[in-house]
């Protein structure tokens, strides 16, 4: 994640991506979006917290938040990971929908660096969103620009990544597009981290998730419910 040519990392007028300029250049082009898998599933009603996050992180969520984006990564080192939505509804929690979805290709860690290629474990809020397509409805503050498309001499597989994008508040400025490049912590703590759309493998920090995700988690995120995505492997987020 380099904040000036690779990675999540974005300029504002230059994109780099969690798709990492010199993996996607060897032997990508043959990888498909994962778009679709992994879809919404039968609601899950009445939990009283969040479901196998322990005390350490589920107590960092914010007593007023009554949306969380819960990403349990399959391990460690595993790029591999499952996406789910919860709302609350009084005092329970309810699990909306669900969807498979990739993180960092090495994993992840609590001490995130800049270029590390693993996801940073822990509880941010989710502020603003972006993307290269229209606005299809989102209720986070939304941009719409052309600067943040993934170029072109990435293999194909990656090059609709960015079309929707929701910042991870790791890191940077809320209240500020997705791709502005300010890193309150320093650049070697990296940056420019979101949700975004898949590309079938791991990226160097973001989680991706299908574009029918990314609909549905614009069209439901609300500033008023203070949303907050809880992420990790699942042995860290138990612990």
């Amino acid at each position: 994640m380099v904040a000036s040519a690779a990675a999540c990392g974005v300029l504002l007028t230059t994109l780099t991506s969690c798709g990492d300029g010199q993996d996607t250049k060897k032997g990508a082009a043959g990888e498909r979006p994962a778009a679709g898998k992994g879809s919404t599933k039968a609601p899950v009603k009445d939990l009283k917290r969040i479901p196998d996050v322990g005390d350490r992180l589920q107590s960092q969520i914010p007593a007023d938040s009554r949306q969380v984006v819960a990403v349990y990564g399959e391990g460690k080192n595993s790029a591999d990971s499952t996406v789910v939505l919860y709302t609350k509804s009084g005092s329970t929690w309810d699990r909306a929908a669900s969807w498979k979805g990739h993180n960092g290709k090495k994993g992840w860690t609590p001490d995130h660096h800049e270029n590390d290629k693993r996801s940073p474990v822990g509880v941010y809020t989710l502020s603003d969103a972006a993307g290269v397509l229209p606005d299809p409805g989102a209720r986070l503050p939304y941009t719409q620009t052309a600067s943040i498309q993934a170029p072109h001499y990435w293999a194909k597989s990656h090059w609709h990544d960015f079309d929707y994008v929701i910042a991870i508040d790791y890191n940077r400025v809320k209240g500020t597009p997705p791709n502005d490049p300010t890193r309150p912590q320093g650049q070697t703590k990296g940056g420019s981290i979101w949700l975004h759309m898949d590309h079938g493998s791991g990226t160097s920090a973001c989680v991706s998730v299908s574009k029918q995700a990314m609909e549905k988690l614009l069209r439901t995120l609300d500033p008023k419910q203070h949303p907050v995505v809880v992420m990790g492997d699942r042995a860290s987020l138990r612990a």
